[in-house]
Formats: C-alpha cells, sequence, structure tokens
C-alpha cells in the first residue's frame, strides 16, 4: 500500500496519470479503507495492517473571502444583466445577499419558507448537525428579501420555499452556483469567488472590523472555534499585505 501510494505521488511510470498532491492521495487511502471494512463486513476478509499506513500530511486550507467591494458588486450585478428576468435578479440578489449579509450556507438559504418572510430583525436558523442559531438580519437584506417575494409571479402557501426558480419549482444549490459563475465572467473575478466564499467574506470583514472570535462561532453556527480561528490567519495575512504595500520601509 506505500508503495502503491509513492507511485500516486510521484504519478504513473507510463505518464498517463499525473502525480497527486497530498489532499488527493489522503481521499485515495480513505477510498481503499472504506472499501476494505465493506469487504470485511460482506465477505469477513480484514484487512487490519491497513490501520498502521499512515496518510500525507495535508496542510489546511485558508478560507478565500472575496473584498468588500467585490462582494457588493456580486450582489448588484444579478440587476444588470439584460439577458434575465426582472424578478430573477432580484431572487438572486436576494440569496447573494443572505450569504453575505447573514454569513447563510446556500442550503440554510434556501430553505428558508414563505412563512419566514418579512424577515425578523433576528432569524433563527438551523444548520449541520440541526443545530440552531440566532442570526441579525440587516436592513439592507430584509429589503432585497422584500423585493423578490414581491417581483416573483408564483402564489406561494406558507410552508413553500421562498425562492423559486424559473419555472415554479423550488431554486436548487446548482442554480446560485451556475449565477455566481456567470458573475465572475462578467465581474473578473477568480475562481475562488463561490457562494460560499461570500460566507467567508462574512466572518473576515466582521473579524477586521473588531468583532471577537466567539462572536463569530456563534453567528456561523461552527461547533468548535477551532474552525472559527482559520478567519485570523485570512486577516492576518490581508493585515501584512497591506504593510507590504504600504510601509515605506517594507
Amino acid at each position: 500500500m506505500r508503495a502503491h501510494l509513492a507511485e500516486r505521488r510521484s504519478g504513473d511510470s507510463s505518464g498517463k496519470t499525473g502525480p497527486l498532491n497530498a489532499r488527493s492521495l489522503s481521499q485515495t487511502l480513505s477510498a481503499i479503507r472504506t472499501f476494505h471494512v465493506f469487504l470485511d463486513r460482506r465477505c469477513d476478509t480484514p484487512a487490519p495492517l491497513l490501520a498502521l499506513v499512515r496518510g500525507p500530511r495535508v496542510k489546511p486550507s485558508l478560507p478565500r473571502p472575496v473584498s468588500a467591494d467585490q462582494a457588493r458588486g456580486m450582489i448588484a450585478e444579478p440587476g444588470l444583466d439584460p439577458d434575465v428576468e426582472p424578478w430573477e435578479a432580484m431572487r438572486d440578489a436576494a440569496v447573494l445577499s443572505l450569504l453575505y449579509g447573514c454569513g447563510l450556507r446556500i442550503s440554510e438559504a434556501l430553505s428558508l419558507t414563505r412563512a419566514d418572510a418579512p424577515l425578523p430583525n433576528t432569524l433563527r436558523i438551523t444548520g449541520k448537525g440541526d443545530k440552531t442559531r440566532m442570526v441579525p438580519v440587516l436592513p439592507q437584506v430584509r429589503a432585497a428579501v422584500e423585493a423578490a417575494i414581491a417581483a416573483q409571479p408564483f402564489p406561494l402557501s406558507p410552508d413553500d420555499a421562498l425562492f423559486r426558480a424559473r419555472r415554479g419549482g423550488p431554486l436548487s444549490p446548482r442554480h446560485v452556483q451556475a449565477t455566481v459563475q456567470r458573475l465572475r465572467g462578467r465581474l473578473g473575478l477568480p475562481a475562488s469567488a463561490t457562494p460560499h466564499a461570500l460566507r467567508h467574506s462574512f466572518a473576515t470583514h466582521l473579524l477586521g472590523a473588531g468583532a471577537d472570535l466567539r462572536s463569530i462561532q456563534e453567528l456561523l453556527g461552527h461547533a468548535s472555534l477551532s474552525t472559527t480561528q482559520k478567519y485570523t490567519a485570512v486577516d492576518a495575512a490581508r493585515l501584512l499585505g497591506a504593510y507590504a504595500a504600504a510601509h515605506p520601509r517594507a
């Protein structure tokens, strides 16, 4: 197994397969272990020595937020797209406003129902692991959602999803991802500018404005503070970049 992982790390000798990075190698080892658990359960063929094989050390990746100007541009851009119906542009702007203004995940924003609107000053969100948190709602976010509801052409019952697709069904996460991909091309943003990057931006910009980590943890719904601490490294990198660009002796 170690020889196999070493070969994958360096690449196939035939040149058909390129080398794998540490994260891909770790995923490969995890898949093999899972397969052998299946074999042990179904065929009674245990492979205990696999537990002795250590995967490569994976350097944790840092969140990649967008700047405040880029986030505002992403929210405003749907209304400038001539190929999008006005009510769809308002809907897309409302969803992106929830991601950036409230730090929601896509699934959390799309789980809102008609009964949740008009949005209160504080919104109760159920996130991963059925963990509930309270999220304050900015007036701009509330106004964007109300405008989207007023413009959309479909009658909604209290239990219906708040955001609807072009044919009237619930809006899918894939549509939000495709919308942001299109916006990236129009605004010239990097590939890291994803819907989830708006949630990262929510946390990073709060931290840069002086919010404490514990409060950001509660707003994001992180189970562990160590997850939230990644944003301190992002903010430190931003500060060092500003220092290098502005200090005369840098």
